[in-house]
């Protein structure tokens, strides 16, 4: 199953690269009528930020899940636990803004 989702999330990245390529590739050749690269950077950055919000808060949740086992397997842990877990979930939110800023940047363009 984490197989799948790995090849799905992967292949879904590979389309949204693929989409700012083509709108940023078709720019110079269009230049008389841009509502083309504006559509292609439009749904590029839709399509890249709902994948990266998809992967953060299944990143999330599945951390959090681990660490509540852990901690049900052993209370006294988790004062150890406490801090790794916050760091991880603020690095995993950090990319999500970071590529939600990416996506703003790219709707700028539009």
């Amino acid at each position: 199953m984490l197989r799948k989702m790995v090849v799905v999330f992967l292949l879904a990245g590979a389309l949204s690269l693929a989409l700012v390529s083509l709108g940023l590739a078709s720019e110079e050749a269009e230049a008389d009528t841009g509502h083309s690269v504006k559509m292609w950077l439009a749904l590029a950055s839709g399509f890249g930020f709902s994948i990266v919000a998809a992967g953060g808060a299944y990143s999330q949740g599945k951390a959090l899940t681990a660490a509540m086992e852990g901690i049900a397997r052993n209370p006294g842990a988790r004062e150890q636990m406490f801090i790794p877990l916050v760091l991880g979930l603020v690095f995993i939110e950090s990319l999500v803004i970071y590529a939600l800023v990416l996506a703003l940047i790219l709707q700028g363009k539009i």
